[in-house]
C-alpha cells in the first residue's frame, strides 16, 4: 500500500470556509431586513419574532455555559427572574424603561462576579444543584420585597406610558439588538484564545491548568456573559408581558426550555441552540394551547435526542458533512492531488 507524503506547505490553514462567508453574508442580510419588521410585519407576527429572538438568546446563552465551559447549569433562571426584578426597581427609581432594559442586563452580570466567586467552584453535579438551590434563595429574596408584593406581584407600570404600538416596535427592535450584540460578543469570544481555553477547561480542567490556562478566569469570562444575556431575556420578556410575578420569572421551567432548545438543536455548537430554538418556537405556535400534552411531547423529544441524536441536529449535520457555517474552528484542507480524487478536510478548533 503506497502512502503520500505531504509538506507543511501543501496544508492550508482556513478558518473562512466559502460556505461561511456565504452563510455569514446572507445571515446579516436576513438582520438588516429584520430591522425593519415593524414597518413591515402585522403586529402578530411582531409579537411572536421577538419571542423567537429572547428564546435564541437564552439558548445561546445555556449552550455556552454548558457546551462550550462544560458549566451544566440547572439553575439559569435565577437570573432570568434577576434581570426582571432589577428591571422592575429601576424602572420604578424613575429610569427610562427600555435605559432600564440595558441596565437590568448588565447590574445582574455584575451581581454574577460575587455569585461566581464561590459556584464556581463548585464542579459537575454540584454546580448544577448549587445553581438550582441560588435559585430558589434569590426567589424567595425577591418575594419579602414589599414593592414585589410577594408572589402576587407587580407590573411594569412605566409601559403604560407608551402606546401599544410603540410598545411593541420597541420590544422588537430590543430583542433583536441584544440577540445580535451578545451573539457577535459570543462568537469573537470563541473565536479568541479564551474560547481555546474555554474548550481546554471542559475537556479537562487538569490538563487545561497544567499548560497555563486560568480556569476560574475563564469559567467567570463566560458566567458573566451567560447572566447578561439571561438577565437580558429576563427584563425583555417583562417589557412584553407587563406582569411580574417571581414564582413565573424564577420557574425551573424556563432551564428546561433552555436545556431542549441547546440539545435538539446541538450541544457545544454555535448554530444548534439557534436551530433548537425555531424547533422550540414551532412547536410552542401549533401545540402550545394543548398544555400538559405539549409539555410531555417535549419531554418526550428532549429524551429522545438525548438517547439517539446525543449532538443534536446540527451536531450531527457536521459529523456527516463536516460542514461549520460560522467560521470559529480552523479547517485543514489538504491539496487535491496528493491526496486523491476527493479533496479532503478535517477540522479542528
Amino acid at each position: 500500500m503506497s502512502q503520500t507524503s505531504l509538506s507543511a506547505q501543501d496544508v492550508k490553514v482556513l478558518r473562512w470556509t466559502p460556505q461561511a462567508a456565504l452563510f455569514t453574508a446572507i445571515s446579516g442580510l436576513v438582520i438588516a431586513a429584520l430591522a425593519f419588521g415593524p414597518l413591515i410585519f402585522r403586529p402578530e407576527i411582531i409579537d411572536r419574532l421577538t419571542t423567537l429572538f429572547i428564546y435564541i438568546l437564552l439558548a445561546s446563552m445555556w449552550n455556552a455555559l454548558a457546551g462550550y465551559g462544560g458549566l451544566v447549569s440547572i439553575g439559569q433562571q435565577a437570573f432570568l427572574g434577576l434581570g426582571a426584578y432589577a428591571l422592575i426597581r429601576l424602572s420604578n427609581a424613575g429610569v427610562n424603561v427600555y435605559v432600564a432594559v440595558v441596565l437590568a442586563a448588565f447590574v445582574v452580570g455584575l451581581l454574577s462576579i460575587p455569585i461566581g466567586q464561590f459556584m464556581l467552584k463548585l464542579r459537575g453535579g454540584e454546580f448544577a444543584i448549587g445553581m438550582w438551590v441560588l435559585s430558589e434563595l434569590l426567589h424567595l429574596l425577591v418575594t419579602i420585597d414589599p414593592t414585589v408584593q410577594g408572589e402576587t406581584g407587580t407590573s411594569l407600570i412605566a409601559m403604560n406610558s407608551f402606546s401599544p404600538a410603540v410598545r411593541r416596535a420597541d420590544n422588537y427592535w430590543m430583542a433583536l439588538a441584544f440577540m445580535v450584540v451578545l451573539l457577535c460578543v459570543l462568537f469573537f469570544l470563541l473565536r479568541g484564545r479564551i474560547g481555546a481555553s474555554l474548550q481546554a477547561v471542559r475537556d479537562d480542567e487538569t490538563a487545561a491548568a497544567s499548560i497555563g490556562v486560568n480556569v476560574f478566569r475563564t469559567k467567570h469570562v463566560l458566567f458573566f456573559l451567560s447572566a447578561i444575556g439571561c438577565a437580558a431575556g429576563g427584563a425583555l420578556w417583562l417589557a412584553a408581558s407587563i406582569t411580574f410575578q417571581p414564582r413565573a420569572f424564577f420557574s425551573p421551567q424556563w432551564t428546561a426550555f433552555m436545556l431542549f432548545m441547546t440539545i435538539v438543536g446541538g450541544l457545544g455548537t454555535f448554530e444548534g441552540p439557534i436551530i433548537g430554538a425555531i424547533i422550540f418556537f414551532i412547536a410552542e405556535t401549533y401545540f402550545g394551547a394543548t398544555g400538559v400534552a405539549y409539555l410531555i411531547g417535549l419531554g418526550v423529544l428532549a429524551i429522545g435526542f438525548a438517547l439517539g441524536f446525543p449532538r443534536g441536529i446540527w451536531g450531527a449535520v457536521e459529523a456527516r458533512f463536516s460542514l461549520r457555517l460560522i467560521p470559529i474552528g480552523y479547517h485543514l484542507r489538504f491539496p487535491r492531488r496528493k491526496v486523491g480524487a476527493k479533496a479532503l478536510s478535517q477540522q479542528s478548533e
